[in-house]
């Protein structure tokens, strides 16, 4: 009688060690980053993607991917969490950090990019069994399984209630914007849905780099051909600038690197240019940028003072900003200074300046673009914070500027209460004495920019010129 081998119960595969993806880890630690020290993604990006290339980890593809997977997730997060949502068998609450980001990753593979499903799915779980265990790495295909039922306009559907039921909703679930920011650049915009929709689309697309020739430094036809093999051209509506090709690398240009040339959206150039630009009686020999850090308004305007034989004093509360701005100015050919000092209590005698620019802290609404998290971090209650400062920030810079001399007050929001309400407020004495100065029409002084507005203050927008939605307000004293 032969013998039955015995028989087997329960085997186990033999354990796999997990693969790693150097492109995935990376973006990982980047969410971490973001979500752990409040970072801003495009501070912490640059520096693990040169460590990468560095060690030889990544080429140019490998950098785009990581670049995709970081933003998009950051951009979209709002909307992955409304879909992860109805694939967790609990609140997303309590789902721990780590497990959302890897989660948020892979939801972005399966509904923002064209990596094929079954890819995107393996490729989150490695990632999950080398960053969060095998225990949770399981938690992780059985979410993402769920995710692929539907691609993202299916999804939408279902998460996103009806536009007529609910349209800031809506509207804030399928663009990827917090409800409140949506009501808030609404109420900036104007207008029906359309208009808004365009803004809300702008602020998903990734930015155009966008380089300025410092004047009498470099020129814009130098830059261009410089970068012109990478698909550079001319910026839109600055004369000084240059938008690079996607992928054109800034630090590759010698006018970069030495300072002559740097990269500054488009519509801080206007800012800057506009102040310039705005007529003045009498003197123009000292100029003052009060809020200067990190220093690019500031090197624009001190090499646009140096060809008037014109003085800047650069001012930068923060210290280590301060340096920024120093580096920045590093070079230029005029006179200038750089000091780290508090624009609410000045170091300067009043009526000292001829033009004064305040370019003042704010909930950064107008940068979504280029800080994606920032969407997500900020709360309504911010702009509270910020309205004591932006004013009294305004208020000293009419007292640094003489009679007869021009103030620009700018800011990278379009929220109604950093805009028109602060420069209102100061003006009528709200808050704090009353300042006698008057508007000025800033409209003229953005020659060949479409669709500003009534005036007098001009407010810019990404959907309809490309550039962040910078804000400027031109104000003469006048006593």
């Amino acid at each position: 009688m032969s013998q039955q081998p015995p028989r087997r119960h329960g085997t186990r595969k033999p354990y796999r060690r997990p693969k790693k993806d150097p492109v995935r880890i990376l973006a990982f630690e980047a969410l971490r980053a973001v979500d752990e020290r409040d970072a801003y993604a495009n501070l912490v990006l640059p520096p693990l993607l040169r460590k990468a290339r560095e060690a030889g980890d990544f080429d140019t593809r490998d950098a785009a991917l990581a670049t995709e997977l970081v933003y998009g997730s950051l951009r979209r997060q709002g909307t992955y969490d409304a879909i992860l949502a109805r694939c967790v068998d609990r609140p997303l609450r309590e789902v721990d950090s780590p497990v959302l980001d890897v989660l948020t990753l892979g939801a972005h593979q399966l509904l923002g990019t064209r990596i094929p499903p079954h890819a995107a799915v393996s490729a989150t779980v490695e990632l999950a069994r080398v960053v969060l265990g095998d225990g949770r790495a399981k938690f992780v295909n059985a979410v993402l399984r769920k995710v692929t039922a539907h691609d993202l306009d299916d999804w939408l559907e279902r998460v996103a209630p009806e536009y007529d039921e609910d349209p800031e909703e809506h509207l804030g679930i399928v663009h990827a914007h917090p409800r409140w920011v949506v009501s808030a650049l609404w109420d900036a915009l104007g207008g029906g849905r359309a208009g808004i929709e365009e803004l809300l689309a702008a602020d998903n697309e990734r930015p155009e780099v966008t380089l300025v020739a410092r004047p009498g430094r470099s020129t814009a036809e130098e830059l261009l051909a410089a970068a012109g093999e990478d698909g550079a051209v001319p910026g839109r509506w600055s004369p000084y600038a240059v938008r690079l090709a996607e992928g054109g690398e800034p630090g590759a240009l010698d006018a970069v690197r030495e300072g002559r040339a740097g990269v500054q959206d488009e519509g801080s150039q206007l800012v800057a240019l506009a102040l310039a630009g705005a007529p003045l009686d009498g003197p123009d020999r000292t100029w003052l940028d009060g809020c200067a850090g990190p220093g690019g308004k500031a090197a624009l305007l001190a090499a646009l003072a140096a060809q008037r034989g014109a003085a800047l004093l650069a001012s930068e509360k923060q210290p280590h900003r301060a340096r920024l701005v120093a580096r920045a100015l590093d070079g230029n050919p005029g006179p200038y200074a750089v000091i780290a000092a508090d624009g609410t209590r000045p170091a300067w005698r009043p009526g000292a300046f001829d033009r004064v620019l305040v370019d003042v802290p704010c909930t950064g609404l107008g940068a979504l673009r280029r800080r994606p998290e920032a969407r997500w971090r900020r709360r309504p209650e911010d702009l509270d914070g910020f309205a004591p400062l932006q004013r009294e920030l305004l208020r000293q810079a009419l007292a640094a500027v003489r009679v007869g001399g021009v103030v620009g007050y700018a800011t990278c929001s379009p929220h109604p209460a950093e805009t028109r309400a602060v420069v209102e407020d100061v003006l009528k004495g709200r808050g704090g004495p009353a300042v006698e100065a008057e508007w000025i029409d800033a409209r003229p002084l953005m020659s060949g920019v479409p669709e500003l507005g009534d005036g007098p203050d001009v407010q810019l927008w990404p959907h309809r010129h490309g550039t962040d939605a910078m804000y400027l307000a031109l104000l003469r004293r006048t006593g």
